[in-house]
């Protein structure tokens, strides 16, 4: 286990009976480590593999490039960072709310996208959660506990693209666990790492309450909540507050253009302009494929010669109170 070696070496230096007590972890080192040291068995679908062909760059490259190995794409439609961002998107890690992340992204210049940040995707425990069953039915079966399983068919049904070979596998696997969340990360309200230096220097094989009061403080699996378009559309959603046109703006930006701008990774355009504006605005509230509550709720499904398509903003991922902030911001610009 090449990632854990290090960590290890130490804690058995420190045990050994050393005049001072060395210093196991810092800041910098990754929780799955720390879990690891505390001993928590390795789960199997997380473990880093020598298998030949694989490497770090190669990882690297097809997940933020979209290329595998020769450097064929992987999906003639979209790549990893098309709907995944790959850097931290909520402030509080054991809270997945659509607000706070919105506002986040805006701090940061991120995107907004429709599925979970791949940041710390090896710390979590189940995949494609929730109402995923509904949209991938049996297939969920084999990713929801398994990291490559989830990579797999998010390979082959979400980016609609080629499975990855076993060396294109154990790549990905080991740049996601370049992303995984480290002490640093984790919140005031996690034990700090003194604590985690004299609980590691504990001659014990378990420690099972430590352990859970540290996963305690980031999330073990993203929530994923489908819901349907309102009921009336001219109404809308009931939402709790007024609908915010400036908060649409920052949809429209971060969302609606991470894909549409340019075509980037759409067949329908969409500019910062009255045209589009009035456009979209005019069949936000229309029971058509071009209103905004069909293709946020539903999303669109690949056909036969054309099998790029929008997958859907789960309420975990765009809430109704954001989908009316974005009706509020068209219906005011193609008002001018």
């Amino acid at each position: 286990m090449k990632y854990f070696v290090p960590l290890v070496i130490m804690l058995g230096l420190a045990l050994a009976g050393r005049p001072e007590k060395l210093p196991v972890v810092d800041g910098d080192t990754p929780v799955v480590e720390v879990l690891r040291a505390l001993g928590e068995p390795v789960r199997e679908d997380t473990r880093v593999r020598d298998i030949p062909g694989s490497s770090l760059e190669l990882g690297r490259q097809i997940v933020l490039e979209g290329r595998l190995m020769g450097g064929k794409n992987q999906s003639a439609h979209f790549k990893c960072t098309s709907c995944h961002n790959v850097v931290r998107e909520d402030p509080v890690l054991t809270v997945s709310d659509p607000e706070t992340r919105l506002a986040y992204a805006e701090e940061h210049y991120l995107p907004f996208l429709p599925a979970t940040t791949l940041w710390g995707a090896v710390n979590r425990e189940t995949y494609y959660n929730g109402d995923y069953v509904k949209k991938y039915g049996d297939l969920v079966k084999h990713a929801r506990n398994d990291l490559r399983g989830a990579i797999q068919l998010c390979a082959t049904e979400c980016a609609q693209g080629e499975a990855l070979s076993t060396a294109e596998m154990e790549s990905v696997v080991t740049y996601l666990h370049t992303i995984g969340l480290k002490l640093n990360d984790l919140p005031a309200t996690a034990p700090s790492v003194e604590d985690i230096n004299e609980e590691l220097l504990v001659k014990s094989m378990t420690h099972v309450a430590f352990i859970k009061t540290l996963k305690a403080n980031y999330s073990l699996a993203s929530p994923a909540v489908f819901v349907l378009p309102p009921t009336d559309r001219k109404i809308g959603y009931a939402v709790s507050a007024a609908p915010d046109p400036l908060r649409g703006a920052a949809l429209y930006d971060r969302a609606c253009m991470h894909c549409h701008g340019g075509q980037r990774y759409s067949f329908f355009l969409m500019e910062k302009s009255e045209v589009h504006y009035r456009y979209l605005a005019k069949h936000f509230p229309k029971y058509d494929r071009y209103s905004t509550y069909q293709t946020v709720r539903y999303g669109t499904s690949p056909v036969p010669g054309k099998r790029a398509y929008m997958p859907h903003y789960t309420a975990s991922r765009m809430s109704h109170l954001q989908v009316e902030d974005l009706r509020a911001f068209l219906e005011r610009e193609a008002a001018k």
